[in-house]
């Protein structure tokens, strides 16, 4: 089962109790928050295991994140903050005050609090800390209500708000989930020959996709430009998903981070090599030119057991000698046979050659006839 089907269909982990959808100008994850409201209200019929349901939506209307008939859900209210702006309606109040009092008169039991915007709150807040601050202890008031209860915050890749949430100092435990555009994997493919695990190594991949994705201005460039798609995919998209923390049984702990596609389609999560944008990168000769290796370990087969090709065999001409050819190769005299040899013992005596000269005898009171030479 892929694992953001866990995410969406089941109920949160106890030690999970934070999930944060991150959209980019490319590509937004509202249409998996949309389907994630639609899964808590299917399962929450159950007036035994009801868990109640806060929507605060801040800048997007609730017509484009309910289906028609959520809307009338006894397990869900909606809190309709569109309209008030700060500096322009009279009406504006704090949101941070109104999210908690509506959490205080909630019904006891396991809630669930979604707020389709944290960077509109930063903007009518207009401080940083004090968001973040606020953040915190709607957190922690999340913790102190009967489990499973869980915070989903939606954010933009762009937002000042997302590398505090993210850090282990606000919450040690969560599920972060990236929306990506399909024509990153298509860029990908075609540019550095990488198609997603396992038709790549992991290691491989995530060391190229990770930073190409976290440039949002090339990403853009890619969507946007003449012969881009533009924003948002209407067929698939694809999603990075960070789980930190225990698993569904609470026993295993750690990151795991994983790719998955989402077809909007078939309305549900999908291998992401079986997305319709990557159809024409998936033939047999470009997988080969990618990871043969990867590929064997993926089919099931053995790669050390293959046997390697002769590169002798199939040619056009001979490349064996005759023996009398092999006679006369032998003959040849090698010029550096004995190189590196040490060279045998040979005795010489150490003697001095003189042959005396007329210019020898320039001084007659030193004559050389003595000299025994």
């Amino acid at each position: 089962m892929p694992l953001l089907s866990t995410v969406i269909d089941e109920p949160p982990c106890i030690d999970q109790p934070i999930l944060i959808l991150q959209s980019s100008n490319s590509q937004s994850s509202l249409p998996l928050l949309r389907q994630l409201l639609s899964r808590n209200l299917a399962l929450n019929d159950n007036p035994i295991s009801r868990t109640h349901t806060l929507l605060f939506c801040l800048l997007y209307h609730p017509s484009t994140l309910l289906e028609k008939n959520a809307v009338s859900s006894n397990c869900l209210k909606v809190y309709d903050w569109v309209a008030p702006v700060p500096g322009y309606d009279y009406g504006w109040s704090d949101p941070r005050n109104n999210i908690l009092t509506a959490l205080q008169d909630a019904p006891s039991g396991s809630i669930n609090v979604i707020i389709d915007s944290v960077d509109t709150i930063l903007s009518d807040v207009g401080s940083l800390p004090k968001t973040y601050q606020f953040l915190r202890d709607l957190l922690s008031f999340i913790r102190a209500r009967q489990s499973p209860s869980r915070l989903i915050l939606h954010v933009l890749q762009s937002s000042r708000l997302l590398p505090l949430l993210i850090q282990t100092t606000f919450a040690p435990s969560l599920i972060h989930i990236s929306a990506h555009h399909p024509s990153l994997l298509v860029h990908l493919a075609k540019d550095y020959l990488t198609l997603p695990p396992p038709l790549s190594h992991n290691a491989k991949f995530w060391g190229i996709f990770l930073p190409v994705s976290e440039r949002s201005h090339d990403t853009d460039r890619l969507v946007f430009r003449t012969d881009g798609e533009g924003s948002g995919n209407a067929i698939e998209m694809i999603l990075d998903i960070v789980m930190r923390g225990s698993d569904a049984t609470g026993r295993k702990r750690g990151v795991e981070r994983i790719l998955e596609g989402w077809s909007f389609l078939r309305n549900c999560a999908c291998d992401p090599v079986t997305l319709e944008s990557l159809k024409n990168f998936r033939s047999k000769r470009l997988i080969e030119e990618v990871d043969s290796i990867a590929l064997f370990s993926f089919i099931g087969a053995d790669y050390s057991t293959q046997k390697a090709t002769d590169p002798t065999q199939n040619i056009s001409f001979n490349l064996t000698l005759t023996p009398s050819q092999q006679q006369s190769r032998a003959q040849v005299p090698l010029p550096y046979a004995h190189e590196g040899k040490p060279l045998g013992k040979q005795t010489t005596h150490a003697a001095i050659y003189y042959d005396p000269d007329s210019a020898d005898d320039i001084d007659d009171d030193d004559p050389d006839e003595d000299l025994d030479i």
